[in-house]
């Protein structure tokens, strides 16, 4: 049965749309339960046999523009792998937390979560600046599995990072645009939080390394959406490409306000967080020499995908948000889950997460190897053509 809830805050304004919920109610094999639970934390843990997971998704802010896909995404996964027989043989209960809002109040829901409402694990598809906050509040006392890409380094006890990070999805699409494109001058532009702050560190050694140089960098506070003086730096820096880590409705918005500025038809765009659902925001006139690297494209042609997008159809209709990287994370954290669990044979914490430092799984984005906590997997860079992407590359 599935009912709406926002996990742990009671905000009615924090739950995903109407529209969404009924096409969810299809699928009954997956439990999406109200909280709280009846406060007998560990120990109820170990009794039920049911496998209580607390998705937290931003449903609000820039990154909000996420949240529909991601629960479509994870709703769909719990409702497959309960189908198989659940995680060994207990049913996923899937509990939707809105990750948004003052990050202290996230971080409060979470510790709620975890001490009174018999939470086995937490998973969690939001900004980087979040999974800290919710990794301090968690302390390792559930697992923590963080899906999006991000600025690599996770190493905190208990959290599991499975998400692209810039040493194989920024690297090498920099070295394909310096080397096909030609491309030498770089301006870098993110939103003003830990993602960006460290990966932009991390792409500057590999613009120096291609033999480029960075000639502008700057961070924009999360919810700009007057972009003018920043495309006034731009167009006096004069770059050859401009590195977009700007975080959903904000890259919405900057895109937008990039192409109508004339500023698309002679640079270059490389997006970090950019998927099917922000290019759709964009718009596809707004989309001209835009591209992108990532762990997965809805483009990609593979019997895995074909299956993944066929069952998203049937789930939640055909107009249904797109389900681009970042929703589609949340799909792969159960994917993930399911095979870190077959690989320790128990679901207790600490050899789950002894497990999940080196497993291979299979999901729609091909093979995903985790080794020594590290996540590895074929990258694809892409060009936008209007409202969907073409895949150029594969690395």
């Amino acid at each position: 049965m599935l009912s709406i809830g926002d996990f742990g805050s009671g905000g009615a304004g924090s739950a995903p749309p109407l529209g969404m919920l009924e096409r969810a109610s299809s699928l009954a094999d997956a439990a999406w339960v109200e909280g709280p639970g009846d406060g007998t934390g560990a120990a109820a843990r170990r009794a039920r046999n049911k496998l209580r997971i607390a998705n937290f998704v931003t449903f609000q802010g820039a990154p909000g523009i996420w949240g529909p896909a991601s629960s479509n995404a994870a709703l769909l996964a719990a409702a497959e792998i309960n189908k198989r027989g659940g995680i060994l043989g207990r049913e996923i209960e899937l509990v939707m937390c809105d990750a948004g809002g003052p990050i202290e109040d996230v971080a409060r829901r979470v510790a709620q979560a975890v001490d009174f409402d018999d939470v086995d694990i937490v998973m969690g598809s939001h900004i980087s600046a979040v999974r800290v906050a919710l990794r301090k509040a968690i302390r390792g006392r559930v697992p923590y599995i963080y899906t999006p890409v991000y600025e690599g380094g996770e190493r905190t006890p208990g959290v599991m990072a499975i998400g692209e990070t810039p040493r194989w999805q920024s690297r090498p699409a920099i070295d394909w645009l310096t080397q096909v494109k030609k491309a030498q001058r770089w301006y870098l532009i993110g939103s003003d939080y830990v993602w960006p702050w460290l990966s932009h560190r991390a792409v500057k050694t590999y613009i120096k390394n291609a033999g480029g140089q960075v000639v502008g960098e700057e961070f924009v506070p999360l919810g700009e959406d007057d972009h003018e003086r920043h495309l006034a730096r731009i167009r006096a820096a004069r770059p050859d490409v401009v590195l977009i880590s700007l975080i959903g409705t904000d890259s919405v918005t900057f895109n937008r306000a990039f192409a109508e500025s004339g500023l698309a038809s002679r640079t270059l765009r490389l997006a970090g967080a950019m998927d099917e659902t922000v290019l759709l925001g964009i718009g596809a006139d707004n989309t001209e020499n835009l591209f992108c690297a990532s762990g997965y494209f809805g483009c990609y042609e593979s019997r895995a995908n074909d299956e993944f997008r066929a069952a998203c159809v049937r789930a939640f209709g055909p107009t249904a948000p797109p389900i681009g990287s970042v929703g589609q994370s949340n799909y792969e954290g159960l994917r993930f889950l399911e095979a870190v669990a077959d690989k320790a044979q128990t679901l207790a914490a600490r050899p789950l997460l002894s497990a999940a430092k080196n497993v291979v799984y299979n999901g729609p984005r091909g093979a995903v190897t985790i080794r020594d906590g590290r996540a590895r997997m074929t990258i694809h860079l892409a060009e936008a053509d209007g409202l969907d992407f073409r895949l150029i590359r594969t690395f």
